[in-house]
């Protein structure tokens, strides 16, 4: 079974299609983090990865029954293109997450693809916790 890890309009609360389709073909882990910035890109953000060990970003992971399924759906929304990566705006890696509970493992990432500079850093690395600033919930930031 391979892990995925969200951290934007992907996150259950979002309600978004796609994730519905993540929760229909996997199983939720739990909360979780990996070493990374998080940038606003435009109504969502992008992470990108960090060797400082406090830059965090915060997210859920997922253990996918039909990683398959799910990853042709998602590589076609974050605009991956396997064979053409300088232009895709997200590329999928897999990196080391870690659990609330400590455990750490293995999981699928989108990361932002593009320079970071001139996008505003959310500092928090949650989105979540970015929008509630904004008086926002992840449905309402969807409308963009």
């Amino acid at each position: 079974m391979e892990n995925l890890f969200v951290y934007g309009t992907l996150l259950r609360d979002a309600n978004h299609p796609m994730n519905r389709l993540i929760r229909q073909q996997g199983v939720f882990l739990g909360n979780a983090t990996f070493k990374g910035k998080l940038f606003l890109v435009d109504y969502y953000p992008g992470s990108v990865p960090s060797s400082v060990d406090e830059d965090k970003v915060k997210g859920e992971v997922y253990a996918l029954k039909n990683a398959k399924k799910v990853f042709d759906a998602l590589d076609e929304f974050e605009e991956y293109r396997p064979v053409e990566e300088e232009k895709s705006e997200f590329i999928r890696r897999k990196i080391d997450v870690r659990l609330e509970d400590g455990v750490n493992v293995s999981a699928w990432v989108y990361l932002y693809n593009f320079p970071t500079k001139g996008l505003k850093e959310i500092p928090s690395g949650d989105f979540r916790t970015y929008l509630q600033g904004k008086n926002q919930k992840l449905p309402e930031a969807l409308k963009g």
